[in-house]
């Protein structure tokens, strides 16, 4: 009998083990996605907004202003690849089509 109640004593604290890791695991996952979506957004807005200051103090057709727009590309690139969105900061919206224009700041 006390065998027994050992090893029932033994399982649940293995199965109450596994569903507490399952319930941390499966309430942690949604909000590292969000974070990952947030830092996506952040990415491409901090890009779009380098690209307008340099746009506005070194001139449109600039070196500056062309890396900052090779920036903005590399970070839509990365959203697509990472979220297959990216956010259109002039809309405020995600966009789900690959259809940015490489050519929106000229």
């Amino acid at each position: 009998m006390t065998s027994r109640l050992k090893l029932s004593t033994a399982t649940t604290s293995i199965l109450s083990g596994a569903i507490l890791t399952a319930v941390l695991l499966f309430t942690a996952l949604p909000r590292l996605h969000a974070e990952d979506i947030d830092r996506c957004q952040r990415r491409v807005a901090h890009a779009e907004h380098e690209l307008h200051e340099a746009i506005e103090k070194h001139g449109r057709n600039s070196k500056k202003a062309n890396h900052e727009r090779r920036e903005l590309h590399e970070a839509r690139e990365r959203c697509w690849r990472e979220q297959h969105r990216w956010w259109d900061e002039h809309e405020h919206r995600w966009r789900t089509d690959r259809d940015w224009n490489e050519h929106d700041h000229d």
